[in-house]
């Protein structure tokens, strides 16, 4: 049986020489692989990333879930191989003749090589949440899909139409809103961002509050916001992310959006995950809230 590959979320163990490393295309890896992640409200790098000398192309770094191994050699080769020293794994190959070449497959294959990490590590965080997931019965009966939501969220707010759960920690919290609206709200001629704008920030001033009564939670349009399309349990969907704040207050956080169309029971179902943690950085735990709901099965 294969090895049980290791290493944390969203990490790249880069296997270079340290003259490669340390010149142009070193420059080329760390620009494009640790390039600041979207929606978040300070910067903090795409992948963190290792880098190891090609002679210790051996024992524990063969364990890594994800390697990116590039070398000069007498020809060009581009190549992506799963589970080849251990599993689940992802090991990308590219060798050049020149540092010219290599830079070419780089800047030619980063998109691919980006998405096929990124894939990965949604399933790594998966399997991590299947370990202790919280009985979502209520859930699935009101809403008609399934999610696996780790054991530590509880339920904050449940009616007919919305439920929010909440995971609180030493730093903050992670929360998950789920609700559902008519598949009349969006056409392709809309324009999404705007719609998803007011559908938000009309839940926030419903439902989610900060100390205030008056401090409800809404988009904080002085950031970017990135939106973008995707396919969610073969459905089509759409993904805004951005920085969300609450008024008369000093909280803010990132957020991730999700709308999948649901046409066969003629509805949108919207999903939001957002966290809150002051002075903490946010990657890993918005991709938590991605893991779980890319994870969902629409009945």
């Amino acid at each position: 049986m294969p090895r049980k590959s290791s290493g944390e979320i969203n990490t790249i163990s880069v296997v270079i020489d340290d003259q490669l490393w340390n010149g142009i295309v070193g420059d080329s890896i760390r620009n494009k692989f640790a390039s600041p992640v979207e929606g978040l409200s300070k910067e903090e790098p795409r992948f963190d990333i290792n880098q190891f000398p090609i002679d210790v192309m051996e024992g524990f770094v063969t364990k890594s879930r994800t390697i990116i191994v590039v070398k000069e050699s007498t020809k060009n080769y581009f190549a992506i191989k799963k589970d080849q020293y251990a599993t689940p794994q992802t090991v990308v190959h590219i060798t050049g003749k020149s540092l010219a070449d290599i830079l070419k497959i780089i800047e030619k294959r980063t998109p691919q090589i980006i998405k096929i990490i990124e894939e990965g590590e949604i399933k790594a965080h998966q399997q991590l949440l299947n370990d202790s997931v919280l009985d979502a019965e209520i859930i699935q009966q009101q809403f008609q899909l399934t999610l696996k939501i780790p054991k530590k969220y509880t339920y904050v707010l449940k009616n007919k139409s919305f439920i929010w759960l909440k995971k609180e920690f030493q730093s903050g919290s992670n929360s998950l809103i789920i609700s559902q609206l008519p598949l009349s709200l969006i056409n392709s001629e809309d324009n999404v961002l705007e719609k998803v704008i007011k559908v938000h920030d009309s839940i926030g001033a419903l439902y989610i509050k900060g100390k205030e009564r008056t401090s409800s939670l809404y988009i904080d349009k002085s950031y970017p916001l990135y939106l973008s399309q995707l396919t969610l349990d073969g459905k089509p969907a759409y993904e805004i992310k951005g920085v969300w704040r609450t008024k008369d207050n000093f909280m803010f956080g990132a957020f991730a959006n999700y709308l999948i169309v649901d046409s066969k029971n003629k509805r949108i179902v919207y999903l939001d995950g957002f966290c809150y943690v002051p002075s903490q950085d946010r990657r890993d735990y918005m991709h938590e809230l991605e893991s779980i709901i890319k994870g969902i099965k629409i009945n």
